[in-house]
């Protein structure tokens, strides 16, 4: 861009026709100027473009860094910005990114590190997780063990029952779970009686009014 516009000017302004050293002296020094403006204009953009790929390549890393290695992700990112901080550099100016690499590469490496403490604290977890599961389950068998100790081995099956003799408040029930027993007996008003009819609902459901519920885990 820039030399088009000094060849633009050259055609449009051609150099003076003589030998005069002060009209050479003073053309070259408009031409100086010229390109000075255009550089400095020019630069600016640069710059401006520079902050764009370095944007660029930081979302480079963030979206590589989840599926490959944090070094292979800041090398990827870093050759993104080379690449097209090169083709905007402009060869005959004074035009350099070497800051903005620095920069760049710091900031990359301080996502690096930020994402290798988040990974290491999530692995801690897991593993101080995984601790407690282990010494749960330990003492789970620990208890287990004591348990088939006292009452000898714990039977597959678990019963329960439980019946009401009938026209009282008299209610019988028992459970028989993990290898223990128990029986109880109470008194509890039956508060849905007048809601059964005369004959209550109970009859005919089983010998004696005797319910059963079986419940089995596989």
């Amino acid at each position: 861009m820039c030399n088009t516009a000094l060849e633009d000017f050259s055609r449009d302004c051609p150099p003076p026709s003589s030998d005069s050293t002060s009209e050479s002296a003073e053309y070259d020094s408009a031409i100086t100027s010229l390109e000075s403006m255009l550089d400095a204009n020019l630069q600016n953009i640069y710059l401006r473009l520079l902050r764009n790929y370095s944007s660029q390549a930081i979302a480079k890393y963030k979206a590589q860094s989840a599926d490959s290695l944090s070094s292979t992700a800041i090398e990827a990112a870093e050759e993104l910005f080379t690449t097209k901080a090169n083709a905007a550099t402009r060869p005959s100016g004074d035009w350099s990114y070497v800051s903005e690499r620095k920069s760049l590469r710091s900031h990359l490496n301080d996502l690096s590190s930020s994402s290798k403490r988040l990974t290491d604290f999530q692995l801690k977890a897991a593993r101080e997780q995984s601790q407690a599961m282990q010494f749960l389950q330990m003492q789970q068998q620990q208890l287990q063990q004591v348990q088939m100790q006292l009452y000898g081995a714990n039977s597959p099956w678990n019963f329960g029952f439980a019946y009401r003799i009938p026209d009282s408040n008299v209610n019988l029930s028992g459970q028989y779970q993990q290898g223990k027993g128990n029986v109880q007996l109470s008194c509890v008003p039956d508060d849905y009686a007048a809601m059964l009819g005369p004959n209550g609902f109970t009859n005919g459901v089983g010998p004696g009014n005797l319910g059963l519920s079986v419940n089995l885990s596989v």
